[in-house]
């Protein structure tokens, strides 16, 4: 994207030494930039034409100096966000240790009597007893609705309201937007280039270099950011709980940001030209040709193709060839920019190491294992259940490191790994596709565990890997992985009311999450040496199009979620019965609930995996109940890329 990256001095506090810099031959044909910029553009005195070439250079001078505040300021940002995502585990293990404090002292007197085919909300009637799943189809339970009328009424929670609250997609396009709290945290970000690229930036016709010229020092500034965004493998996730898929809409957003400043940077120095250079008898054609010039016009035309080839449109149609171009077309820009001028060098070989230690050192070396899988292909006909065992390796030395970096550690729930099959056809070789785990994360110590990946048949991989699971058992794979974030079993640690809503796929996510937080509430009781009975504030709603489409998961683990004391709602096919009333489902089990809580009032977590249109739909209910006054958090596990 950086097509005319005009560096001319990297520590310059004088005009000589900007004089020195246009004198280098690389800059051939912009020699004499300021000793003819009054005359192309002015027909002032000479005492207006020193004074505007004067302002010329302390204009280029000022934004060397201004632009290295830009990564001071990205620096405090981490910072802000490090120290608020260790504060919030902090909160968050000392409400987690107070809830079971309080459930271990409600219990002392109460028996152990515990329902096999439905779950109890502690202090309340049995909400059902008909959520059993059955051989030939599933009932949804009725729901008694709760007391919804909230005890406070505080701003906070109205803020929180408008936070979480999703907007309708855009109309036409059809364009989806995230939620407000995201929507402010991109403007925010966009805000602060905008900042930098107009602070103290003269627009005047004979300014346009300087303006041209801040908008290249902003995108090399901005290219480690990038890379640093996209990057699988990188200790932005440690320090502030974001993973990869989190930052991905800033990642596009920045992508956008610095495509629009090459432009600008293009427009800007082939303005200079016409207004200084052509009338001193330079040439277009010599300005193109020159080599400064040939090596930001490739980097400019590569950086916009990956912009085009990263649309949704373009994504969903041709996902391979997105993650052929974008690999190949990102080493490409990268190299013709380091030789487009030397001092973009540092920012580029920051981003080229960020890119690399990802690509080359984690993604193909340290995460990838290759393992034999068992393929299946579901009563639907147009899915795949691959399932294999993965061997577990025990950390214990340098070796026993990094030889567990990868899927061999183990994984969590909400975790994906990226599948290749190379048997499939040659350009499967190079080929990395994202799936989410649908088995439940091993516990310490096992020597094994089994792993599942739900694999709908859509176009091109998908749908060749359906061709030849009809005709073929098992295939060799390459898994790469695991990644993902906490985020959500961490929200649910902390509530005494668990919700997880799961569309399609989705129950891909929501299994190992039930399994986690089910199996976690049991640990915790035993680390404070208390008997708990199974949990009967875990719910999990699973809303299928098809009734084929519940072969996906085996009908024994739902059987033995519900023995463990979790309600597990599969309402009929929305083929046939329509869109069930979530929203009231999830008011039912948050508000109508008298669990006890050392906080006064219990909160409810609230997990969503599903299309689109489901995930907004359960956001803005949860933003309704906090505008009412019910403590109650959200967070949206989106699948799709």
């Amino acid at each position: 994207m950086l097509s005319l990256v005009i560096v001319y001095f990297h520590d310059s506090n004088s005009a000589a030494t900007l004089a020195m810099e246009l004198s280098d031959d690389r800059n051939e044909g912009l020699r004499a930039l300021l000793a003819f910029s009054l005359k192309a553009t002015t027909r002032s005195a000479s005492g207006q034409s020193s004074d505007q070439e004067a302002a010329i250079i302390e204009g280029i001078l000022f934004s060397r100096q201004f632009i290295l505040s830009y990564q001071l300021i990205l620096l405090s940002l981490l910072v802000v966000f490090t120290t608020r995502h260790w504060t919030n585990l902090f909160r968050a293990r000392k409400r987690r240790w107070a809830i079971l404090r309080t459930n271990a002292a409600s219990k002392a007197d109460e028996g152990s009597v515990v329902s096999s085919s439905s779950s109890t909300i502690q202090g309340t009637p049995p909400l059902s007893k008909t959520s059993v799943l059955h051989e030939h189809g599933e009932q949804m339970p009725l729901l008694a609705p709760g007391n919804t009328s909230p005890t406070r009424w505080q701003l906070g929670y109205r803020i929180r309201a408008f936070l979480a609250y999703q907007p309708r997609p855009i109309p036409l396009v059809n364009k989806t937007l995230p939620s407000n709290e995201t929507t402010l945290i991109v403007l925010a970000f966009l805000g602060l280039q905008a900042f930098y690229v107009f602070y103290r930036t003269p627009l005047s016709m004979p300014m346009l270099f300087v303006f041209a010229d801040r908008t290249s020092l902003l995108f090399v500034a901005n290219l480690p950011l990038l890379y640093l965004f996209a990057a699988k493998n990188q200790p932005i996730k440690f320090l502030t709980g974001y993973s990869y898929e989190s930052l991905n809409i800033l990642h596009r957003r920045l992508g956008e940001v610095m495509c629009l400043l090459a432009l600008l940077h293009s427009v800007g120095m082939v303005a200079v030209w016409f207004t200084i250079l052509r009338p001193t008898g330079f040439s277009l054609a010599r300005f193109l040709l020159s080599k400064i010039i040939l090596l930001g016009l490739g980097a400019f035309v590569a950086y916009e193709l990956i912009y085009f080839t990263s649309l949704g449109s373009f994504r969903q149609k041709w996902y391979e060839l997105f993650l052929a171009l974008h690999v190949v077309l990102q080493v490409v820009a990268l190299v013709l920019v380091w030789f487009h001028h030397h001092n973009s060098r540092p920012y580029v070989g920051a981003a080229l190491a960020i890119f690399l230690i990802d690509r080359l050192i984690y993604r193909m070396a340290l995460k990838v294992r290759s393992v034999r899988a068992l393929l299946e292909v579901t009563g639907d006909g147009a899915t795949v259940l691959l399932r294999t065992s993965v061997p577990l390796t025990q950390r214990g030395g340098l070796f026993s490191y990094l030889n567990s970096q990868g899927i061999s550690k183990g994984w969590r729930a909400t975790d994906h790994v990226f599948l290749t099959v190379s048997t499939l056809s040659r350009k499967h070789i190079i080929q990395a596709h994202p799936f989410t785990i649908a088995s439940k994360a091993p516990q310490d110590g096992c020597a094994e565990a089994q792993l599942k990946l739900i694999i709908r048949a859509q176009n091109g991989f998908s749908s060749d890997l359906l061709r030849y699971a009809k005709g073929h058992p098992c295939v060799n794979i390459r898994l790469d992985g695991p990644y993902g974030s906490q985020n959500a079993f961490q929200l649910l640690q902390q509530c005494e009311l668990s919700v997880v809503v799961a569309g399609g796929s989705g129950i891909a996510v929501a299994l190992p999450l039930i399994w986690a937080a089910h199996g976690s509430h049991s640990l915790s009781d035993m680390e404070t040496g208390t008997k708990r009975r199974p949990s009967s504030n875990i719910v999990l709603i699973w809303v299928i199009r098809h009734q084929s489409h519940s072969s996906w998961v085996d009908p024994l683990e739902l059987k033995s979620l519900r023995d463990g004391g979790v309600e597990v709602i599969v309402p009929p096919p929305t083929e046939k019965h329509g869109h069930p009333d979530i929203p009231g489902m999830i008011e039912s089990w948050t508000c109508g609930s008298d669990v006890a809580s050392p906080y006064g009032r219990p909160r409810a977590g609230v997990v969503c995996s599903g299309p689109d249109s489901m995930n907004r739909e359960v956001r803005n209910a949860c933003s309704s109940l906090l505008a009412r006054g019910h403590d109650i958090d959200i967070e949206v596990e989106k699948f799709g890329w």
